[in-house]
């Protein structure tokens, strides 16, 4: 049976159209990815530690004697001059109030001190006496040896004596001197406070501030009993501040004196920066929330942002810091979720023409988002991030954002 040229063009299309719809039915669908280029720029490595701020020169004034500190003369806030100010003032401590057992106990020394002052002066008049008679026994041999009645030996004697006799009346009159000086604290233990004050002997010391600056802290208003050492207020500048952050030493070893930090979290809109000043050479014991032991030290920075960039911030200020640790000016990178172990080395999925091609490269230094790609990818290239099992060479591709 002859078919006529129409027919066999329409039977030809119809099989076109069937296998066309066959091979679309079966061919498998691209798979949705998320796709990220290959870029070139700076790539920093940070160590992330929580800090604080605190005055870098910080003064505090103590109590240098025992008493009562009254009504602090300033309070928080207050701008103070070196030496001029008075941010304190310490009312030495005044006698307690006897009970009756001491009071009697210091009538009783005191009766004791008069009646040893009466015997030293007894014992004064008696030396006197001694020393007049020796006195008068020195002048009349000194005139018998003159009409050579007397002999030299007899002058020496009486000299010898004369001297001994004038020792013992000044040793009586220290003797006075000292029993008078028992009479006086014996008669001052039965003094009471008021009689104290009364007398005047009560003073107060003032203590001015040992720098400029502010007020930072006054550890009470009101008045109040101290001990020597005692804290009183602190003072300090709030624009000369460094910041002290907790890190691990292991990380401490890895960072030198000026490396740049980024201070985050402090209260304001912008980034600040710091630099490292010094790391404390000795390491503590502390246990993590997670209840691990490990050695962290303290590290010190220096801000070196402008006062007015952190406005606000003052004195034991939380901030979060982001200090750098390595610094490529012109790295080609990707992100850390793009790459994937392959064997012993590493590798990530590249979309070309909407395909996608395995290729092994080479990496560097990297940190929470971004890796250094030292050798497979070229700056423009197209990579999958966080690939799935379904996806290998070959694989179609299609970019999650275009569904």
């Amino acid at each position: 049976m002859a078919y006529s040229k129409r027919t066999v063009m329409l039977m030809a299309l119809g099989v076109a159209i069937v296998g066309g719809l066959g091979f679309v039915s079966f061919r498998p669908d691209p798979v949705p990815v998320d796709i990220a280029v290959v870029t070139r720029g700076p790539l920093e490595i940070t160590i992330n530690a929580d800090g604080k701020t605190q005055v870098k020169d910080l003064y505090e004034v103590a109590a240098p004697i025992a008493g009562t500190a009254l009504r602090s003369p300033v309070e928080v806030g207050d701008p103070v001059v070196k030496d001029e100010t008075v941010v304190a003032i310490v009312q030495p401590a005044s006698s307690g109030l006897l009970d009756a057992r001491m009071r009697l106990q210091a009538e009783a020394a005191l009766q004791e001190a008069l009646a040893a002052r009466h015997v030293a002066q007894a014992d004064l008049r008696q030396a006197q006496e001694t020393e007049s008679f020796a006195r008068s026994q020195f002048e009349r041999t000194q005139q018998l040896v003159a009409r050579s009645v007397a002999s030299i030996t007899r002058l020496e004697d009486d000299t010898q004596r004369l001297a001994a006799a004038e020792a013992a009346v000044e040793a009586a009159q220290a003797r006075i001197e000292m029993a008078d000086g028992v009479v006086e604290r014996a008669r001052a233990s039965l003094l009471d406070p008021q009689e104290t004050d009364r007398q005047g002997e009560m003073c107060c010391v003032e203590l001015t501030a040992p720098a400029d600056g502010v007020i930072l802290s006054v550890e009470a208003m009101s008045q109040r009993p101290v001990t020597i050492g005692s804290p009183l207020v602190s003072i300090g500048d709030p624009d000369d501040l460094e910041l002290v952050a907790d890190i691990l030493s292991n990380d401490a070893v890895r960072l030198g004196p000026g490396s740049l930090a980024y201070v985050d979290r402090w209260g304001g809109d912008q980034t600040l920066e710091a630099r490292l000043d010094r790391i404390d050479p000795k390491a503590r014991t502390k246990v993590s929330a997670l209840g691990i032991e490990e050695q962290r030290v303290d590290a010190y920075f220096t801000l070196t942002s402008p006062p007015e960039a952190r406005t606000n911030l003052g004195d034991g200020f939380s901030v979060f810091l982001r200090i750098v640790e390595w610094r490529a000016e012109d790295a080609v990178q990707v992100p850390l979720s793009a790459v994937f172990r392959d064997g012993t080395g590493w590798a990530v999925f590249v979309e070309v023409d909407g395909v996608a091609e395995k290729r092994g490269v080479s990496l560097g230094r990297r940190n929470g988002q971004m890796t250094e790609v030292l050798d497979g990818l070229r700056v423009g290239e197209h990579v999958v991030t966080h690939p799935s099992d379904t996806i290998a060479t070959g694989v179609a591709l299609v970019q999650r954002s275009a569904l």
